[in-house]
């Protein structure tokens, strides 16, 4: 992975109800190996390091994570004009994996889930397709934009609180007043709310096969119906779907893959058998370049002060 440093120059950066910093500018020197724009939240990262800081200059380290997560995401949406959600700055300020329930987005309800990969020989790989997510805001944007048009049909503000059966039963009169793809993108809603009940299920209960055939499940119903692993403004640039593409015909049984982040371009994942990785690794830094296919671990901490 690349290696950055990068120099910061606080000063009268309003953090709301916590206080502003002082007018004293305060360098920070900050040194990341997360990629840029490729799906592996780089700007959810900085956010937590920055909310962090500031919690633990000026607020006893009190702030609490999901609280930095929300302010990023505040951040990200009105200053940088990235239309996110609040998933990605909630995974980097919590950390380990977790499970997070956005029905109440001003109080998401966040539980961890304890796994550890190596107990199922199974590794996490990321692979850098090497497109990057800087010019496709309008096709992120337009996902939510769809799924509320959904909602408003029927008189709701979010996908959630739409009945499933009463939008199967309007699918003809949905596709005629507002297009297939909005419908298809809602199919891919209700599908994905059920699989991540069902996956964290699978993962208390040590069912890792069951785990891995809904990720599978779930990738596929991105491609077919979500529809986020390419653009359609730029056909002849489908990076992720090739990397798809290599990625089952490699694995075979030894494991499965799916887009990751917010799709289009960037990365895809894949949880590889322990005694696959190498092979996996050398035929997908063939078709992407040396050094694509990156073996990661999830860090079981979020953002913390590590020198008193």
């Amino acid at each position: 992975m690349e290696n950055r440093k990068c120099q910061v120059n606080l000063a009268g950066i309003g953090m709301g109800s916590k206080g502003t910093l002082t007018e004293e500018v305060r360098k920070i020197i900050e040194e990341s190996d997360v990629l840029i724009g490729a799906g592996l939240s780089s700007s959810a990262a900085f956010e937590t390091i920055i909310g962090t800081i500031v919690s633990g200059l000026y607020n006893d380290m009190q702030i609490s994570m999901v609280e930095i997560a929300q302010i990023g995401q505040y951040s990200e949406n009105v200053y940088f004009g990235k239309p996110s959600g609040l998933m990605d700055q909630t995974a980097c300020a919590v950390g380990e994996l977790i499970h997070i329930d956005f029905k109440d987005p001003k109080a998401p309800v966040v539980e961890k889930v304890d796994v550890d990969f190596e107990n199922h020989a199974c590794s996490l790989c990321i692979v850098d397709t090497k497109g990057s997510h800087q010019d496709l805001t309008p096709d992120y944007a337009q996902i939510p934009a769809d799924m509320k048009a959904i909602a408003t049909y029927f008189g709701k503000e979010v996908l959630r609180d739409v009945d499933e059966k009463e939008f199967f039963a309007a699918i003809p009169a949905l596709r005629e007043k507002l297009g297939d793809r909005p419908v298809l993108r809602a199919m891919h809603f209700f599908g994905d709310n059920a699989r991540v009940a069902a996956q964290v299920a699978s993962l208390r209960e040590g069912r890792f096969e069951d785990f891995l055939n809904m990720i599978k499940a779930s990738g596929d119903s991105s491609f077919k119906y979500l529809q986020n692993v390419y653009t359609n403004r730029d056909v002849q640039n489908q990076a992720v779907s090739i990397a798809l593409a290599v990625s089952e015909n490699v694995l075979g049984n030894h494991g499965v893959c799916r887009v990751h982040g917010g799709g289009f371009a960037g990365t895809i994942q894949a949880f590889v058998k322990n005694d696959f990785v190498e092979e996996y690794r050398k035929a997908l830094d063939a078709v992407f370049g040396e050094g694509s296919c990156h073996v990661l671990k999830v860090r079981k901490y979020g953002g913390m002060k590590v020198i008193a």
